[in-house]
C-alpha cells in the first residue's frame, strides 16, 4: 500500500523585482578615474546628478542614502592617495561618489528553492491549532550566486501552509568580524588546506594560541609588503580571507523577516551560501537556539559552515572543523544525545554518516550508518535536513539519486537513543518528480533542507528542479506504521 500524500497547489517562485543595492568595485585604476571626474564637478552639477537618483531609488530601497554613504566610505583608502580628505567632502558629493560604486542585484531572479522550516520564536496571536513557522530558502541570482532568505508562514489546524507576502525592501546585515581566534582551529579549517604552505610557515609561528584579527592583519600586511616575490603576495590576502570566515551579522530591527538576506561576506563563500539546514535546538537547560549548517562555495572549493541565532535578527557565522566536517549534507540533531551533540553528514559523497562531539564546531570520527540500497538511490543517499524526533524514533527525510540523475525523497527511522541503528526505511520513494515538477533549471530534482510535524502531519517544503519551491504533507501515523512494518521497510 502506497502512502497518501498531499501536494500544495500553491508554489513559491523566484521574484526578479526583489533587489539589494550592493557595493561594486571596478579596480583601482578606473576607480581613481571615476573619483577624479566626480571631484571635478561643480556643486550644482553634483546636486543635479544625485537628486534624481535619490528620488528614483528611494522608492526601491529602505534607506538608499545610507547605502550610498556606506559605499563611498569604502573608497577611503583611495582618497588619501588622491589628496582628498573624506571627512571634508560635502554630503551630496559623498552620495554621488557612492552611487558610482553601487549596483542593484536581484537576489532570487534565477531560482528560489531548497527550503527548510522551523517553528517561529513568536507564537503569539494565533488561533487554536495554528503554528507560525519560518522558512529559509536558497535564493540564486545573477552569476549563480546563492544567498539565504526567509519567509514567514502559518500552519493551520489541518496542516495547510499559508506563506505570508514578502516585503518590498531587502536589506543586508551589518557585519562585524570575530575578535578572537584559536590558532589550532583556525589552521584546521578545510579552506586552510588551500593556503600557500610557505606563507603559513611564515605567519603561524608569529601567532599566539589565541589571537585577534587586528594582530593577524598587521602581521600579514607587514609580511606581504616585505615579500620580494610579487607572485606570492596574493597568498597573504587568502590568509586574511580565511579569518573573515568568522563574523557576526545584525539586521535592523525595523526590517521584516522577508526583507533580511544573508548574502556572502567571506571571500571563501563569494560564489554562494548553499542549502541552509535550520534546526530548532533545545539546550540541556531548556533554552532554545537556532542553528543552520550550510555549504560555503568560493567557485572551486566547498566547506561546511554554521549559523547561530536566537531571534533571526542577529547571526553568528562560524566554520566547522575536523575530519567529519567535509563535503555537503551536514545536519544537526535538535538536541544532545547522551550529553553530546550529534550530526549527520555525507563525507564520501554517497552515504549517510553519524558523528558525536562535545564541541559544536569540531567533528571527528564519522561512522557510516546508511548506504544506497534501492535502485532509485544507487548514485547517492543523503539527508534532507535535521532529524525529527517522534515517540518511535528519529525521522530522517532523505534524498536519493538514481537513473537519469533523478532526485527522489525517501524516509528512514533511527533509534532514539542510538541513531546509528536503523529501525526502518521505505523501500520506495515517498515523493518523486511529477510531470509538472520535473522541468526547471536542473530537471528531475526534488530536494528539501528541513521538515516539521504539526497536528499529526509531516510537512515537507521542497525545491523542485532547482527553480521554485512547494510543499507536501503526509499523515504521520501512517508513515510511522509503514516504517515500523518490517515487511515494507528494508
Amino acid at each position: 500500500m502506497r502512502l497518501t500524500i498531499e501536494r500544495e497547489s500553491e508554489k513559491v517562485y523566484p521574484d526578479m523585482k526583489r533587489v539589494i543595492a550592493r557595493y561594486f568595485f571596478y579596480g583601482e585604476e578606473r576607480a581613481r578615474q571615476v573619483i577624479g571626474r566626480v571631484m571635478a564637478l561643480s556643486e550644482q552639477e553634483v546636486f543635479g546628478t544625485i537628486s534624481p537618483i535619490l528620488q528614483e531609488y528611494s522608492k526601491r530601497h529602505r534607506n538608499i542614502t545610507r547605502v550610498l554613504s556606506r559605499n563611498c566610505a569604502r573608497l577611503q583608502p583611495l582618497f588619501a592617495g588622491l589628496g582628498l580628505d573624506f571627512e571634508q567632502l560635502p554630503p551630496y558629493r559623498k552620495l554621488l561618489l557612492g552611487s558610482y560604486f553601487t549596483h542593484e542585484y536581484s537576489i532570487e531572479s534565477a531560482a528560489f528553492f531548497n527550503p527548510s522550516i522551523v517553528e517561529d520564536p513568536d507564537q503569539s496571536e494565533l488561533q487554536e491549532g495554528e503554528k507560525r513557522v519560518i522558512i529559509s530558502f536558497r535564493a540564486v541570482g545573477e552569476g549563480h550566486i546563492s544567498s539565504i532568505v526567509f519567509r514567514r508562514a502559518v500552519l493551520d489546524k489541518d496542516a495547510n501552509i499559508h506563506v505570508l507576502p514578502a516585503g518590498n525592501y531587502i536589506d543586508e546585515a551589518d557585519t562585524v568580524r570575530s575578535a578572537e581566534y584559536r590558532k589550532a582551529d583556525f589552521f584546521a579549517q578545510p579552506f586552510a588546506a588551500t593556503l600557500n604552505p610557505q606563507v603559513v610557515a611564515e605567519i603561524a609561528p608569529q601567532l599566539a594560541d589565541r589571537f585577534e584579527f587586528n594582530l593577524l592583519q598587521k602581521i600579514v600586511l607587514e609580511a606581504q609588503a616585505a615579500q620580494p616575490d610579487d607572485a606570492l603576495r596574493p597568498a597573504y590576502d587568502q590568509l586574511l580571507w580565511l579569518a573573515e570566515a568568522y563574523y557576526d551579522l545584525t539586521f535592523s530591527l525595523d526590517t521584516d523577516l522577508s526583507d533580511r538576506v544573508i548574502f556572502p561576506v567571506s571571500d571563501f563563500e563569494r560564489r554562494g551560501m548553499e542549502d541552509a539546514r535550520f534546526v530548532r535546538f533545545v539546550e540541556d537547560d531548556g533554552r532554545v537556539v537556532y542553528y543552520a549548517t550550510y555549504t560555503a562555495y568560493d567557485g572551486a572549493t566547498i566547506a561546511p559552515k554554521l549559523l547561530r541565532t536566537e531571534d533571526f535578527i542577529s547571526f553568528r557565522v562560524m566554520p566547522l572543523h575536523g575530519a567529519g566536517a567535509h563535503n555537503k549534507n551536514l545536519a544537526l540533531f535538535p538536541r544532545k544525545i547522551g550529553g553530546r551533540f550529534v550530526m549527520m553528514s555525507r563525507i564520501d559523497g554517497w552515504s549517510n554518516y553519524l558523528m558525536y562531539s562535545d564541541n559544536l564546531n569540531i567533528w571527528q570520527a564519522p561512522v557510516q550508518i546508511q548506504e544506497p540500497i534501492s535502485t532509485w538511490e544507487f548514485i547517492q543517499i543523503g539527508n534532507c535536513g535535521s532529524p525529527i524526533e517522534t515517540e518511535h524514533g528519529w525521522l530522517i527525510i532523505t534524498h536519493g539519486v538514481g537513473p537519469m540523475r533523478r532526485y527522489c525523497l525517501g524516509v528512514s527511522l533511527l533509534d532514539l537513543n542510538d541513531p546509528a541503528i536503523e529501525i526502518g526505511r521505505l523501500s520506495e520513494p515517498l515523493l518523486i518528480p511529477n510531470k509538472e515538477e520535473r522541468e526547471g533549471y536542473v530537471p528531475n530534482v526534488l530536494y528539501s533542507c528541513g521538515s516539521i510535524i504539526h497536528e499529526g502531519k509531516l510537512v515537507i517544503p521542497y525545491g523542485l528542479s532547482d527553480y521554485c519551491s512547494s510543499f507536501v504533507t503526509v499523515d504521520l501515523a501512517s508513515l510511522l506504521a509503514k516504517l515500523l512494518d518490517k515487511c515494507s521497510a528494508v
